[in-house]
């Protein structure tokens, strides 16, 4: 069996890009693991994404479009969405990617679609996630895998992860820490895609661990 067909979005340096190309090529060294997945591209709305730089680097298609390039949100969404579905993807993952999608792109792909958020959603969705939890002062702080809907940050829960918050903690501080979880559990929620091991029923998420 082939592996999966993956589409990574994203706007920034792409560190989570990073680990998932990392953790696609030690996926496809296994051998013969249905969670074998690859990188078929890389896209961005941004041209100076550091991202971009990494899948060149790694021998992945990059490409740019600009939504400033476009009349609306909707005429963006379809244009990213034509370019995402040249490279027929089994999974598209969003990747730092920030811009809020439409249902223009969202239902085109349906149910195949992931999102890594920098909270313990419903919490916090949107931006600036670790100084509003500082300031409300939680005592956790995490990051959550989710199934994209067209609801910003809401969709079924695949996986979270939480660190403690300290009294000394900043956004940055707080940030940092939270990160080493993100490259944690994107690339297991990546795999558990491929493998068909995610069960979604409603706003619930099965993982199957006998797959």
């Amino acid at each position: 069996m082939a592996p999966k067909r993956v589409v990574v979005l994203l706007s920034g340096k792409g560190s989570n890009f990073s680990a998932l190309i990392a953790d696609a090529r030690a996926s496809c060294a296994a051998g013969i693991g249905q969670d074998r997945y690859e990188i078929v591209a890389a896209v961005s709305n941004r041209v100076e994404a550091g991202g971009l730089a990494l899948a060149e680097q790694a021998g992945i298609a990059a490409h740019t479009i600009s939504h400033k390039n476009f009349a609306s949100r909707e005429d963006f969404d379809a244009a990213l969405r034509d370019l995402v579905a040249a490279f027929d993807p089994d999974l598209v993952v969003l990747a730092g990617f920030m811009r809020v999608l439409t249902p223009t792109f969202v239902d085109a792909f349906a149910g195949r679609m992931l999102n890594i958020h920098p909270s313990l959603l419903p919490a916090f969705p949107g931006l600036h996630t670790h100084a509003h939890a500082i300031a409300a002062g939680c005592k956790f702080a995490g990051c959550t895998v989710h199934f994209v809907t067209s609801v910003l940050d809401h969709g079924p829960i695949v996986a979270q992860a939480c660190v403690p918050i300290t009294v000394d903690d900043t956004e940055s501080t707080l940030a940092a820490k939270v990160l080493i979880e993100e490259h944690r559990i994107l690339p297991q929620a990546v795999r558990d895609f491929c493998a068909g091991r995610l069960v979604v029923a409603g706003l619930r998420v099965h993982v199957n661990s006998r797959l």
